[in-house]
């Protein structure tokens, strides 16, 4: 029946945002035929494209319930509509996709298994029985397999795999939950699973009875195997998490003597055997990002110690895709779970390269032949004050975007060195990359610029500014210097930290920025760390730090915390330190301590740091914790598992106010003397170990806290921003965040974004784009 035009209207809608991958067409059809409007909708690379005709009474309802009812997965920006002549349209369709010039769509992470699809592969009777790639357009891979956009098939990794008739019907079909799923697949049509030995040989039943790849690696996983499994972003490398003879082995040859691994459990139920989970953890467990979740150890726990020796804390996360809960019903104890890499390597996320980068790792590798496009790491969150706390962005929440209080121009900043991100900003939205990890990795850096080149062609922005750290010698620094016919603006590290705070809240005016973190370069050529500024976007002054101390060899300091604490300790007492009672001082050859003292005294490879996580360090190697550290943050991370909750002492300090001509405020300068001299003392009068540490801890949120109120006090600035890896540390940052409240002032911290270096490269572009519009 033809409408009559005579009595109707026409809209047309562009709605942008996550609108491609999610649902979105299938759902506007449904609604469409709700509301009885005439038309169709097509995916664009601008977005979505609807045009209805109807009554005036059913284009508003129509209107208003696209934002309403929209599907879970869709985050709809904006909703432009435009006023047209009736077109006498006879029904509503689903048009073919159509690129454009401007492309500005949005794309999904990849999203984890829903419990429809879960139905499917645990259902004897269901054709997808065991299928361990079923996927629908509520979840599945999204960014990793995608190559271009408008998000099709043909754009995708999964271009390779024609459809059979059975899925195809499914795909065509707008009623259908796999409409347009473009990773739709079955056993018939789809990738398949083998398991092959180290060397590329396919194993399987020849080893252990199973035919079934799933079966007989999770059999060889019972039997203490390492397994190199194929997963969304890249390889997982996998093995018992009972076993400590398995996990210690993984250990020795994934060459990690201590950082925490992952581990992947069952289910709700098996998780709480094992931690403690509160209301919000398990919301953030049972989302749709399944990030790996930080938690604190149940008492008892069976795992094998030496998945997070001496922490109280450890990460787990739930299955995520149909392969993890397959193996995970075949094999009932928790499995770790852990990126396929050597350290601080990339993942693997090609076959061949998995045999030749994991060969002399895994025993077994369990393959699919569905390519990955792009590699991701597992997402690491945390709940600190009853929220999310994201600590790595990866799979599950990257690509979707930061939104922005303003509207930015083209703009990309390539971070830091360490924990490396790059962010892309432009209009109202800020594309923060996923984590690449250490740049200096040549690996790294490949990976680094390939995701840079996809970012610029999917989100089609080509910045004409691009924002880098101050030092020289970042790799992402001479990488910015290397790009032609673009404006380079440096941004110094700490000022960087604070805008990324100041970013992601919406945040305009001048706040107090307390900048902790291990090390920056700073504006007078030291390397700063113990920051506390007077600052907006627009630039900074420094208003108090630590007390300057020799950083001895100096990033050799960095891996060997007991260096730092000597340099401490002669800070204060000079270069003597015989008469010190201090167990520390035995554990150092003399020889070296020779060299060290002498390194300090003549400042030979000795530049001068006021950085907090250097005093952490210290305070760890003193008080007997950590020596040497086989992982970034390690003694720091080792001193806050150890510190007694319970304890509510303190240390004493001392702040100095220097002047400087033609300055407003004074610089508040705090000498960590005193607290050394108290914490001696107190190894000397035998007080336990996690009584000292929490004291210590008790020292920097005073010191903080002194400082931050006289900034306020002097400025009548009375927001806080936090930020720098240093406050990552739930113990100083929940302690912090009371006594600044305290005061009447308010504290703004990192959520959407990591406060470690992951989150720079947010703070550089919001720093870049006042300096453009300025």
């Amino acid at each position: 029946m033809t409408t009559d035009s005579s009595r109707s209207s026409r809209n047309r809608l562009l709605l942008s945002g996550v609108v491609q991958g999610v649902g979105f067409r299938p759902f506007v059809y449904r609604l469409a035929h709700d509301h009885a409007l005439k038309g169709w909708v097509s995916n664009s690379s601008k977005g979505v494209v609807v045009e209805v005709e109807g009554e005036e009474g059913d284009l508003e309802a129509f209107a208003r319930d696209i934002r309403a009812k929209a599907p879970p997965l869709a985050s709809i920006d904006k909703v432009e509509i435009e006023e047209l002549p009736p077109a006498g349209y006879q029904g509503f369709s689903i048009e073919e996709s159509s690129a454009e010039e401007a492309k500005s769509t949005l794309i999904s992470p990849d999203i984890a298994t829903c419990k429809d699809c879960l139905k499917e592969i645990f259902d004897p009777k269901d054709r997808r029985y065991r299928y361990p790639f079923t996927n629908c357009t509520g979840c599945g891979p999204r960014f990793t397999i995608i190559e271009d956009i408008p998000y099709d098939r043909a754009k995708t990794t999964m271009k390779k795999f024609d459809m059979c008739p059975d899925c195809r019907a499914e795909y065509d079909d707008p009623l259908n939950r796999r409409f347009h799923a473009q990773p739709n697949a079955c056993p018939a049509c789809g990738p398949k699973l083998t398991l092959a030995e180290s060397g590329g040989a396919e194993a399987g039943g020849k080893l252990t009875g199973e035919t079934d790849p799933i079966e007989a690696a999770a059999a060889l996983l019972k039997k203490g195997k390492i397994i190199a499994l194929k997963g969304l972003g890249g390889f997982q490398l996998a093995c018992d998490g009972a076993s400590e003879a398995a996990v210690s082995e993984l250990r020795r040859r994934k060459r990690r003597p201590d950082k925490p691994f992952a581990v992947m459990m069952r289910d709700l139920t098996q998780i709480k055997e094992h931690a403690l989970v509160s209301g919000k953890e398990e919301e953030i467990l049972l989302g749709t990002g399944r990030p790996i979740l930080l938690l604190t150890k149940r008492p008892g726990s069976g795992l094998a110690r030496s998945i997070a020796c001496g922490l109280d804390r450890f990460g787990v996360m739930l299955p995520y895709t149909p392969l993890h809960h397959l193996l995970l019903n075949e094999f009932s104890s928790p499995l770790v779970m852990t990126s396929g890499n050597l350290s601080e390597e990339p993942i693997a996320y090609r076959n061949e390269e998995a045999f030749q980068r994991l060969g002399k790792i895994a025993d077994y590798f369990l393959l699919s032949d569905r390519d990955i496009h792009s590699r991701y790491d597992d997402s690491v969150v945390e709940v600190a004050s009853k929220s999310e706390v994201i600590v790595r962005r990866a799979r599950g929440y990257a690509p979707a975007p930061i939104p922005l209080s303003y509207d930015s121009a083209p703009i990309l900043a390539v971070g830091g060195e360490l924990k490396n991100t790059f962010c892309l900003a432009k209009g109202g939205h800020a594309f923060l990359s996923q984590h690449f990890g250490d740049m200096e990795d040549m690996e790294t850096f490949a990976h680094f610029e390939e995701t840079l080149n996809l970012y610029t062609k999917l989100f089609a922005i080509e910045p004409a500014s691009v924002a880098h750290d101050l030092h020289p010698g970042y790799m992402t620094t001479k990488f910015a210097a290397s790009l032609e016919g673009v404006r380079l603006l440096g941004v110094q590290h700490h000022h960087a930290h604070i805008a990324s705070v100041m970013a992601e809240n919406g945040l305009q005016d001048k706040v107090i920025g307390l900048a902790f973190d291990g090390s920056g370069l700073g504006s007078d050529g030291a390397i700063w760390g113990g920051e506390f500024f007077l600052t907006g976007l627009e630039g900074f002054e420094r208003l108090g730090h630590l007390k300057e101390v020799g950083l001895p060899g100096g990033d050799g300091a960095i891996r060997a915390p007991y260096r730092m604490a000597i340099s401490h300790l002669m800070a204060h007492f000079g270069r003597d330190l015989s008469s010190l009672k201090l167990d520390l001082l035995a554990r150092v050859d003399e020889a070296e301590l020779e060299n060290i003292s002498l390194q300090i005294e003549k400042g030979i490879n000795t530049p001068p740091t006021s950085s907090m996580g250097r005093l952490f360090d210290a305070a760890s190697a003193i008080i007997g914790i950590r020596d040497r550290i086989s992982y970034e943050g390690q003694a720091a991370i080792e001193l806050e598992a150890a510190a007694n909750h319970g304890e509510e002492g303190s240390y004493p300090f001392q702040v100095k106010a220097e002047e400087v001509e033609g300055r407003a405020h004074p610089v508040w300068v705090v000498d960590a003397g005193p607290l050394l001299e108290a914490i001696l003392l107190d190894l000397e009068n035998g007080v336990e170990r996690g009584v000292i540490a929490a004291r210590f801890h008790g020292a920097v949120v005073d010191l903080s806290t002194l400082i931050t109120g006289r900034i306020a006090e002097a400025t009548g600035v009375n927001t806080v921003a936090l930020s720098g890896g240093v406050f990552q540390n739930r113990l100083l940052s929940n302690k912090l965040i009371s006594r600044l409240n305290s005061l009447g002032l308010e504290v703004f911290t990192n959520r959407l974004v990591p406060s470690n270096d992951g989150g720079l490269s947010l703070g550089q572009a919001a720093i870049a784009n006042f300096i453009l519009k300025s």
